[in-house]
Parts: C-alpha cells; structure tokens; sequence
C-alpha cells in the first residue's frame, strides 16, 4: 500500500521530470526555429553555429576587432551572430559598409543602446545615443555648426595651447628620466578639454586636483561602457542589472554630475550677482546662452546641457590621447618617420620658434602620419552599432529591424584589396591628398560616415597634430635600455595600446626660452 508520503514524494519527482522536459523542448524549439526556420525564412546573412540560449556569446574573443575579422575570411563580408536573443550583424567590406552609412543611412541614423551608455548619458541624451530625429539634429547643430565649428575652436585657441605649454615644462623637468607618454598626453588632453568648457573657472590647484578626478573617473566609465553586459544580450533581463553594470555606472555619474552642476551653479550665481559672463570664451557659457535662448520646438535643457559636456570629456579625451600615443609610438618605432617629420617641422616652424596651430596646415607630412595612424588604429575599431530602424536589404540578405550593426572599419582598413602592404606602416600612401575624413570613401573614414559621422573630428586633427608636433619638434625620444617598443592593440570601445609607452625625452633645441 502507497503511503500518503510516498505519493506526495512522486508527485513532487514527476513535476520536477516534467519541468525539466518541457524546459528541454522549449530550447531545443527555440534553438531549431532561430537557427533554422527563421534564418531560412528571413534570409539572414551567414554566420558560426551557436549554442541555444547563449548562440555565439560563449566563442567571443576579448579581441572582438581581430576576432570579428577572423569571422569574416569564413563567412564572408557580411555575417550574422546571435549574442543571446539579440542578432548582431558585422560588415567587413567598403560595399556593404555603403549601403548602411550612405544608400540607407537614414534607415540606420539609430544606435542599439546600451544599459550602461543609457545610464552613462542622463537617459541617452547626448549626441551619442539620442535617436535620430529632432532633437539629436539639434544637438548635432549645437555641436558642429557652433560648439566645435573651427571659429568656435580658433577663439578658445590660448586655452589649449596654454596646457601644452605646462605639459612641455613637465617634460622638460623629467629630461634623461622615463616618462609614461600616454598618462601624460591623457592628462594634458583632459585638462585641455576641461579647460575649453570652462576655461578660468577652475584655476590653479583646484584644477590640478580636478583633472585627477576625471582622469579616474574616465578610465572607469569606459571600462563600464566596453563591458559585456547580459542586460544588453537578453533585454528581458535588463531589469534585474544582474552584473550590476548600470548599478556601477549610476554610482560613477554622480562624480561628473557633482562637477557639472558645481561648474554651471558657479556661472549662474555670477549671473544673479550682477557680474558680466558674456566675455568668458569657453563651452559651458555658451551652451548657458544657448540655454537661455530656448526653442519652442526642440527645447535645449540643463540635462542636455551636462550630457554634452559628458561627450567632451569622455569622447574627447580617450580617442584623442590614445592616438596620440600610437602617433609616437609608430613614429618611434620607425626612425626615419620620426626625422622626417621633425624636418618639416624644421622648415615650417623653425629651429627657434614653438609649434603654433597656425602652423598646422603646412605640415604635410605630419598630416600623412596622423592618417596612417587612424587607419591602422582607429579610435573607434567597429565604430559605435548602428539599429536599422525597419527590416532592409543589405548585400542580398535581410537586416531585421532592431539588430545590432557592427562596422569593422579596423579590418576594412588592413584589406588587401584596397592597401598595398596593408600592415605596414606607410605615411607616403596619403601624400597624394585622396584619402580625408570626410567618410565619403569607403576605404578610409576611421571617424565614421553618413549622418552620424563623429562630431568632433576638426578639435580631434587639431589636438593630436597640435600636440605630436610640439613634442616631437622640442624633443628627441628614445625607448629605455632593455625595454621593448611595440604597437600591439587591447580591444576596447576605444582602441588602446597594449602596454604604455614608456620613453626618455632629450631636448632638441638650443634656445631653453622654449621650454617654459
């Protein structure tokens, strides 16, 4: 006889067996439908197999750019890989790379946001994430048109060239010692841009103690922003933040926020105390202005206000500063660059005078090296994903609306095809003037394309050929004994230098007027 204990004991086995089977079958059904039937029926791109539930997370390298590459030599210029319940489509050719940031580039204006670039962004109101509509085109106005047109930058000009001068008397100090080039060109770069927004507000040690703050506070907010996260790769989970990314990144803004509103509180109370601000030349009391201005249409708030000087910040000193740092060590690594560079600077500017920005457009060479740096090393390896806004045609496959679009640019500019030597260094290949920014050729455009092409690349070719051409013209470098110089990448949102340069500067100039 079946005791009352015993059946319940088999009842509670049973529903345990049959949850299992049925949880079996929902995978193996969701695994055979998004694999198969869905793949056939909408006409995916290619792609690796995956791993139901998972699909293709589990086989990603850390190394997307070169992992991506790797992909595309088996699958083709265009295949599809499922991260998760997202489908995630990578382009790795200039024809399709086209068809998304040109012949549909309206279609794919959006990006696929991120938990953490959400949190990161006052809700993804900067010109990063913003959809494309009304109010991104607004902030992409504020931006180009004014904030960073080259009258904007030409005005603010004394407080850039003020920082590298501090920089250059660092370096001068530290003679026949090793310096860490890429923590002093971040830190210049940095506080160059705090000072461009804000310019004379923040002054000696105060602005000092301040750039170290941001300096931390940037390194951790990219490191946040490149982090997988499973709230990206299955957004019905996004709730429970299960890393805790957007928990980290909510506890990381308040840092930025506390400056921002410090900074804007400052300006306003001048404002109610009766002292005249018009005459301050930075960002922050133009967008104050701007502010005040107001458009019925599309309003331009306080929150719109910090979220683009959360871009400056962020975006502008880690692209720029990491260039930089590839700029010398490419250089470095190959002497003869480095010295015919420092001819033309010879030339140009003279062996008793300081770089000045005006010198910048005469420098050729210096100009081909930049290039050749951005093309090997783009500062944003798959640029940032684009989101087709509805399902569309992309080298015969279906592009379903909503996935996630990665655009190799790394590997489009190491392709054989287009680049003779394609790994080699070789700034001679852009002395011809056919290869810019502008993102109309599909075999060059390191800062994007199309309407969402990069908002600041005239202060970016300002800041890194202000900067590599002062520190190569006032200074000789060399790699410590015993130590090695290599160009090796570590993939990030924004692509790094494997490990520091670390290099020993020597004066090159007699007159010592110059390094003060």
């Amino acid at each position: 006889m079946v005791s009352l204990t015993n059946l319940k004991d088999w009842y509670k086995g049973d529903t345990t067996t049959l949850l299992i089977a049925l949880l079996t079958i929902s995978i193996i059904t969701w695994y055979l439908y998004l694999y198969f039937f869905k793949s056939k029926t909408q006409n995916l791109p290619p792609g690796p197999p995956g791993f139901p539930i998972f699909g293709n997370l589990l086989s990603l390298d850390p190394e997307l750019h070169t992992y991506f590459a790797g992909l595309a030599q088996a699958h083709g210029p265009i295949y599809k890989l499922w991260l998760g319940s997202k489908l995630g489509i990578v382009l790795t050719s200039p024809s399709t790379a086209r068809q998304v940031l040109k012949d549909h580039d309206t279609v794919f204006a959006n990006r696929d946001v991120p938990a953490a670039g959400r949190a990161a962004t006052y809700g993804g109101n900067d010109i990063v994430w913003t959809p494309y509509g009304p109010q991104w085109r607004m902030l992409r106005k504020i931006c180009v048109v004014k904030m960073l047109s080259n009258t904007t930058l030409d005005s603010v000009y004394e407080l850039r060239r003020g920082e590298v001068r501090k920089t250059v008397g660092y370096i001068h100090d530290r003679v026949g010692s090793t310096v860490n080039v890429g923590e002093q060109v971040f830190l210049t770069v940095l506080n160059v841009i705090t000072n461009m927004m804000w310019g004379a507000g923040v002054e000696g040690e105060e602005r000092e103690s301040l750039g170290a703050e941001f300096r931390e506070a940037v390194a951790e907010m990219v490191q946040l922003l490149g982090k997988p996260n499973l709230s990206d790769f299955f957004p019905g989970l996004a709730r429970f933040d299960l890393q805790g990314v957007v928990k980290d990144m909510n506890a990381l803004v308040p840092r930025f926020d506390g400056i921002f509103e410090k900074m804007i509180g400052e300006r306003l109370k001048k404002e109610e105390d009766g002292k005249e601000n018009n005459g301050s030349r930075d960002f922050l009391q133009f967008l104050l202005n701007l502010k005040e201005e107001g458009d019925s249409k599309t309003p331009f708030t306080n929150t719109h206000v910090k979220a683009l000087l959360m871009d400056m910040v962020v975006g502008g000193s880690d692209t720029s500063s990491n260039t930089i740092e590839f700029v010398m060590a490419e250089m470095m690594n190959k002497p003869e660059v480095m010295r015919k560079v420092q001819e033309e600077l010879e030339t140009v500017v003279g062996k008793d005078n300081l770089v000045e920005e005006s010198h910048i457009h005469k420098l050729t060479y210096l100009h081909a090296v930049m290039k050749e740096t951005l093309r090997l090393h783009p500062a944003l390896p798959l640029l940032v994903p684009h989101c087709p806004s509805e399902t569309t045609n992309i080298g015969g496959y279906t592009i379903p609306e909503g996935s996630r679009v990665f655009i190799n640019v790394w590997a489009i500019h190491r392709d054989p095809y287009v680049w003779e030597n394609p790994l080699e260094f070789d700034p001679t290949r852009f002395l011809d003037g056919k290869w810019d920014y502008s993102g109309n050729d599909f075999n060059y455009f390191p800062f994007g394309s199309g309407r969402r092409i990069c908002a600041g690349i005239a202060m970016a070719e300002r800041t890194v050929l202000y900067f590599v051409a002062t520190l190569v013209h006032l200074f000789d470098w060399t790699v410590p004994q015993g130590e090695n110089l290599e160009v090796s990448e570590k993939f990030g949102i924004v692509l790094k230098k494997k490990t520091p340069l670390l290099a020993i500067p020597t004066p090159r100039l007699s007159n010592p007027d110059l390094y003060k």
